[in-house]
């Protein structure tokens, strides 16, 4: 059974940084693209941003370019999201999700093609 479990969550002053992880078992991790997908209170869900396992290569939103860090750990089927300069307009829900590496990287940031999501780790930057 394929899963995604995210962790690393939690409470941040603005300016802050945190680290969330997400642990992938259960399907060919190289053959996928993992994304961090988040939600804030009463709004729809936004692509933040995605690596391809296998290229290496990443994307950002425009929000979090120059901010946040996409990387994975090919051993530990592990892709992180390392988040600097936290906004209070960060706050929100972030999931994971995988998706095939076959698509281009605008299918995959339209959002309608992950094949597993994780349950969400919740963020939150405020004083």
């Amino acid at each position: 059974e394929a899963q995604l479990v995210e962790s690393g969550g939690g409470l941040v002053q603005p300016g802050g940084s945190l680290r969330l992880s997400c642990a992938a078992s259960g399907f060919p991790f190289a053959d996928y693209a993992l994304s961090w997908v988040r939600q804030a209170p009463g709004k729809g869900r936004e692509w933040v941003s995605t690596i391809y396992i296998y290229s290496g290569n990443t994307y950002y939103a425009d929000v979090v370019q120059g901010r946040f860090t996409i990387s994975a750990d090919n051993t530990k089927n592990t892709v992180y999201l390392t988040m600097n300069t936290l906004k209070p307009e960060d706050t929100a829900l972030y999931y994971c999700a995988a998706a095939p590496n076959a698509l281009t990287r605008w299918t995959i940031e339209e959002g309608n093609s992950y094949d597993y999501w994780g349950q969400g780790t919740q963020v939150t930057v405020s004083s």
